[in-house]
Formats: structure tokens, C-alpha cells, sequence
């Protein structure tokens, strides 16, 4: 997959430095990173774990090309953006992402009938939840060396559950036929 090639390509310097998302950086203009930070991480186990989770999700979800490549962009500018608000100076990782591409698909399932989705949906809300108020794994932090960015999780989740509301066509009215609209 092109994303595990771009992630591992920004692993190494200088384009480690030039992608990762920064406050300050942002401010003075170098926008790209409100993106790159995402594809970025703070060393190979950071790496490798979150590559794990992106092809574990399309290993469930099974998702088509576009959607995919849709979800991404759009949930990756909006922890980019979203990270904005919170008091983090730098952020590299694609966790936040993650919890929204799952989140996306999961709904989406959900809303299209598929009723044992909804757990997922309930699963990633509690594991938000849980990080936001008991704090992020410390055994997570060990081993990425940085912090565990727990609020780029939840906007990622809330993107992806937004996204997959707003994207889901409702499985009743593609049942209707015109007469009943």
C-alpha cells in the first residue's frame, strides 16, 4: 500500500523534520505539515505499529480504493487542524487517523445494516473515552518514546464518526422508488 510507503519514506531525515507537525511551524506558514505530521512517527516501533493498525483496518473493513483514499485526506487534514486547538507543540503519528478511518468504516457498516458494527462503534467511543479521562498507556508511551497523543485520537475518532454520517447513504431510501420520495 502507497500509505506504508510514504510513512516509511518520512521516517528518515531530513524529511522526518521537514513533515512533522509543529505549532509553530504551522504559524510561520509551513502548512504541509497540518497533513505530513500524520505519515511521520517517532521511531520504527511507532512506525510499525501504527502500519499493524492501517492494515488491519483495511484487513476488516475491506474498503474500495476512493473511499479510502477520501477518508484519509479528509480525516488526516482534520487532526492536522483539530490538533490546532489542543496544547501540543509538535505531533507525529498516524494513531489519530487510525481511530477515525476505523471509526468511518465501522459507522458506515453500522448505518448500512449491519447491526454487530455498532459494537465497533461503541468500542472505539470507550477506548476515546478511557484515554481522555484515565490517560493514554504508559507501556505505549515506553515504547514509541513520546507521549501518546490521546486527543489527536478523539478528533480523529469524532472526524471519521462525522465523516461516516454525512458520507453513508441511508440503506432505506435506496430502497424507495422514485414515486415514494
Amino acid at each position: 500500500m502507497a500509505v506504508s510507503l510514504v510513512c516509511l519514506g518520512l521516517q528518515f531525515e531530513p524529511l522526518a523534520s521537514l513533515t512533522e507537525w509543529h505549532r509553530q511551524w504551522i504559524s510561520e506558514g509551513q502548512w504541509w505539515r497540518i497533513l505530513s505530521g500524520n505519515f511521520t512517527h517517532t521511531n520504527f516501533a511507532h512506525l510499525v505499529m501504527n502500519l499493524a493498525g492501517l492494515w488491519v483496518i483495511h484487513f476488516i473493513f475491506k474498503p474500495e480504493h476512493r473511499s479510502f483514499i477520501f477518508a484519509l485526506f479528509f480525516i488526516s487534514l482534520a487532526v492536522g487542524l483539530l490538533n490546532l486547538l489542543s496544547d501540543m507543540t509538535s505531533y507525529v503519528g498516524l494513531s489519530g487517523v487510525l481511530h477515525g478511518l476505523f471509526a468511518y468504516f465501522a459507522l458506515q457498516e453500522a448505518l448500512n445494516g449491519r447491526k454487530s458494527s455498532w459494537l465497533l462503534v461503541i468500542g472505539v467511543l470507550t477506548k476515546v473515552t478511557w484515554e481522555m479521562t484515565m490517560g493514554p498507556s504508559q507501556s505505549t508511551s515506553e515504547l514509541i518514546q513520546a507521549r501518546v497523543a490521546v486527543e489527536a485520537h478523539m478528533y480523529g475518532a469524532l472526524s471519521g464518526l462525522i465523516l461516516g454520517f454525512f458520507a453513508t447513504k441511508p440503506p432505506l431510501l435506496g430502497h424507495l422508488s422514485n414515486n415514494e420520495r
